[in-house]
């Protein structure tokens, strides 16, 4: 974002220097931005006849037309495929101009289906007067009374449409005013569907902060109505959210209740990620209260204990390394070597050479903490031997091995 800031300033102010350059050698106003080829009023010849203020064309007139304007698509296309973009978009916009005499709701679809087109062959001009053509009719949606049914169909087409020309806060902006209808008419299903709409576009946005209050509504819904599967996916949202935005303590609440529901089930798999996500949201609590680190542990030990049950051994070598990393910070040296030794033999279960080779390093290093350097010095060895099978960090090992033989 602050690259993209830099190079408009920058341009903005490359294009305020060679204007003032060009008045100076001619005074003169400035040309003006041509103007949108959307909003061209010259009388098309495939019209019937001027419709005054663009009204829509009588149905009769409609049918009439319509054949000619998917021509129009499909010469477009073809034009486009044959790599003359210019040309395709001048036909494209015809088009769009004729589609305007559907009324709103067509006019709305081709929009959509061009800036699709536009946006995918990266033409940022098209894509910009077909946003602003977008943002005209939204005005006068907004202008006009119509009946519900009318209005959601509308709305619905217009986030759709900025949806495809990536103008992700309009369409947000449109679904909303869909969400308003929806609420209103109290209907349960639809409501679980645009707030579904909704969320999923926040998410693929990054813009968590504006997800989670949608997906804390539909987590509400689906506990209010007994739906698990549901209830379950919800959470696995939020507990994601939380996670991005750095909100611990409701981490916590969200992968707590995903552990009941599990457990219920009498489904363990997901049981080790889940203690481990909640014991570093633990750990980061700590921070401020230092007597939720025993949590930590715990949760940390429980990960362990379960996916060496399950045989996830790979998990488990995660929760054990946590393990030693929180003994080590709070200077429990003894407890992390017991905890190394426990890691070279979960490592080695899981044919992980290279995880115990590390867990041998890790070892030496703690015991060259207490100047036991015998017991470094065979940590050490242990590791070299691991190296030299892998010969991977074999002269690292060579030279932990001399320093402490000097030590020694």
């Amino acid at each position: 974002m602050l690259k993209r800031l830099i190079v408009i300033v920058t341009a903005a102010i490359l294009f305020s220097n060679s204007l003032t350059l060009a008045q100076t050698k001619k005074p003169k106003p400035p040309d003006k931005f041509p103007p949108s080829p959307l909003e061209i009023t010259t009388p098309d010849p495939l019209l019937p006849r001027l419709p005054k203020d663009k009204q829509p064309l009588t149905l009769q007139e409609q049918q009439k037309l319509e054949p000619a304007l998917d021509a129009l698509n499909q010469e477009a296309a073809a034009k486009l495929q044959a790599g003359d973009q210019i040309a395709a978009f001048e036909i494209w916009n015809r088009e769009l101009r004729l589609r305007r005499f559907f009324g709103p709701l067509a006019e709305v679809q081709a929009l959509s289906r061009v800036g699709a087109i536009a946006w995918k062959q990266n033409n940022g001009e098209e894509v910009q007067y077909i946003t602003q053509r977008l943002q005209a009719i939204q005005k006068q949606a907004q202008s006009q009374k119509k009946t519900a049914q009318v209005d959601l169909e509308l709305w619905r087409s217009l986030a759709e449409a900025y949806q495809n020309v990536r103008s992700i806060k309009l369409a947000v902006e449109a679904y909303d005013q869909v969400l308003l209808v929806v609420r209103q008419q109290k209907d349960p299903i639809a409501l679980v569907e645009m707030l579904k709409t909704i969320g999923e576009l926040h998410l693929t946005w990054f813009d968590y902060t504006k997800a989670a209050p949608v997906y804390e509504e539909l987590l509400s819904l689906a506990t209010s109505q007994g739906e698990r599967v549901n209830e379950v996916t919800y959470l696995q949202r939020l507990a994601y959210i939380y996670e991005q935005t750095k909100q611990p303590q409701k981490s916590l609440n969200v992968l707590n209740r995903l552990v009941e529901i599990y457990v219920s089930q009498n489904n363990l798999t997901e049981i080790p990620e889940l203690k481990l996500a909640i014991a570093s949201d633990y750990e980061s609590l700590a921070e401020k209260d230092p007597n939720l680190l025993l949590e930590a542990f715990n949760n940390y030990q429980e990960a362990y204990i379960t996916a060496w049950q399950l045989l996830q051994y790979v998990r488990a070598g995660e929760a054990l390394q946590k393990l030693i990393a929180l003994y080590r910070s709070q200077g429990q040296i003894d407890e992390a070597l017991q905890t190394s030794q426990i890691l070279v033999q979960t490592q080695t279960q899981a044919a992980n050479f290279y995880g115990a080779m590390q867990a041998y390093d890790q070892i030496g290093q703690l015991h060259l903490e207490r100047k036991d350097f015998p017991q470094a010095l065979t940590a050490f060895k242990k590791g070299l031997e691991l190296a030299q099978q892998l010969k991977h960090q074999e002269a690292y090992f060579t030279g932990q091995i001399q320093k402490v033989s000097k030590a020694n």
